[in-house]
């Protein structure tokens, strides 16, 4: 790189004279990047629309989803019993009556001892049993235990005292490698008396364990005293023709009726489920659906504004795809709504359902209208559920129809704004190559010029020098 100390010989700013030149070279540079950072303002704006765009599909998606329009509300009769709407395709609206016949519970086994601390006060081994509990058959006050798989045998390290036993307990696993489903631990009750409780770890009366070789290593020769495990029964229509019960190994049902999950907590006659169809729900999916497509109508109309008093256009004034958008959205709603409904025959034998044209006309009947500027989407809940109340079926299938055509609407906007998008990008990469293509070229220019000012000042050197050697000869001639 040819390099030289400005004005040397001349008196120029040499450095100063080849940047000045640089800038207009530079010309055509600076209006490419100019092109880029107005591509790059324009891929911001529409980014941010598409934004909006996809939050309106998603949100009508919503709207017109069947499982939306199955949003359901439970209540219960009693302050025991928890009734909570699942929702779902399988939802449906009904009531069911009840009593809670037993609830559930794990199964608990305790050993009252003289003294928790004291050693070789247990059994060398213990035998823990799995099995299942049924009620009580021949009325003496136990429930009946049946032994379920293989016995597990655990052994008390020495010396052998409480804590060694629950230890144990604790660690046991069976043929298979698993643990026992239980948890032993102590309890001090008053000074060293107190007891060692083994619980299950889950409810259910299949849950349940039998514990031999504690017996009579309680207190005064006391055995252990077991509360059985137990599930929960619901005795469902009781003292009618169709009684029947259901049980459950927890106090949750889900099963019971079709998106309704019941809990419940303690026994308890005629209880009264009630399972409806939730139209504030829906109303709160419609309403979800008008804020986002409002969304999507204020963005559009920000980034393609144009002020005529300051002259101050946005960054997609010009772009009448973008404009039109506006147009197409509210279109949905002041057009009216048209819907293609399948039915239930196939006159001409092709295989495929015969279909018609439903008129729904007047979106009002959704409580959804344009605003008094025609600007935006509004709402009106309450005209929603008034025409809901009438006929919900109508509804339904009206609003669903809706949400899907707002759907398409908005996917294919969505879409054409990405592929615009798309179009930028390339438009940018291209004009960034240019830009790289000009910077060599630049800096080839700007070493030109300089080995030039270096080879001027270099000539007018030579020539200083010789004005000086004739200057010498002719005032030694004199």
């Amino acid at each position: 790189m040819t390099s030289s100390v400005d004005g040397l010989v001349s008196g120029l700013s040499t450095s100063s004279m080849i940047s000045q030149m640089m800038q207009v070279e530079a010309a055509g540079q600076t209006k490419l990047k100019t092109k880029v950072e107005t591509a790059e303002t324009a891929i911001s704006s529409y980014q941010s629309v598409n934004t909006k765009l996809k939050a309106t599909k998603a949100a009508a998606e919503g709207m017109g989803s069947l499982s939306s329009w199955r949003a359901m509300k439970a209540t219960s009769s009693s302050t025991s019993v928890t009734a909570t709407a699942t929702g779902g395709l399988s939802g449906m609206t009904g009531n069911l009556k009840f009593d809670v016949t037993s609830v559930a519970r794990s199964q608990t086994t305790i050993l009252e001892v003289a003294d928790t601390t004291a050693e070789q006060a247990v059994p060398a081994t213990i035998k823990i049993q799995p099995g299942t509990w049924s009620p009580d058959a021949d009325n003496d006050g136990v429930d009946e235990f049946t032994a379920v798989g293989a016995e597990v045998e655990v052994t008390i390290p020495e010396p052998r005292t409480m804590a060694k036993l629950t230890a144990a307990v604790n660690s046991a696993t069976d043929a298979n490698g698993a643990t026992l489903g239980l948890r032993a631990y102590t309890v001090n009750t008053s000074g060293n008396e107190g007891v060692v409780q083994f619980s299950g770890m889950k409810s259910g009366a299949a849950n349940g364990f039998k514990i031999n070789g504690l017996e009579g290593y309680g207190k005064s020769g006391a055995d252990p005293k077991t509360t059985s495990a137990k599930d929960a029964v619901l005795t469902v229509n009781p003292g009618s023709n169709s009684e029947y019960q259901v049980t459950s190994t927890t106090n949750t049902f889900s099963t019971l009726m079709p998106g309704v999950t019941i809990s419940v907590t303690k026994e308890e006659q005629n209880v009264v489920v009630d399972s409806t169809a939730d139209s504030s729900a829906i109303a709160d999916k419609i309403k979800a659906m008008v804020t986002a497509a409002n969304e999507a109508l204020t963005e559009i109309a920000t980034q393609t504004k144009y002020d005529p008093e300051t002259k101050k256009a946005s960054p997609l004034t010009g772009d009448f795809t973008i404009r039109q958008m506006n147009q197409a959205m509210l279109g949905v709603v002041s057009n009216g709504l048209s819907f293609t409904r399948e039915l239930s025959t196939d006159a001409d034998n092709d295989g495929k359902p015969d279909t018609t044209t439903v008129d729904f006309g007047s979106l009002k009947q959704l409580g959804i209208t344009l605003s008094k500027d025609g600007t935006q989407f509004a709402f009106d809940s309450g005209a929603f559920a008034e025409s809901y109340a009438k006929d919900p079926t109508a509804i339904q299938e009206a609003g669903m129809a809706f949400g899907s055509q707002l759907r398409s609407l908005a996917d294919t906007q969505a879409n054409a704004v990405t592929n615009v998008i798309t179009g930028r990008k390339t438009e940018i990469k291209s004009l960034n190559d240019q830009i790289d293509n000009w910077d060599v070229r630049l800096a080839t220019r700007r070493q030109a010029l300089q080995r030039q000012y270096a080879a001027l000042e270099t000539s007018l050197g030579n020539l200083k020098n010789q004005s000086s050697w004739l200057s010498g000869q002719l005032a030694g001639l004199g």
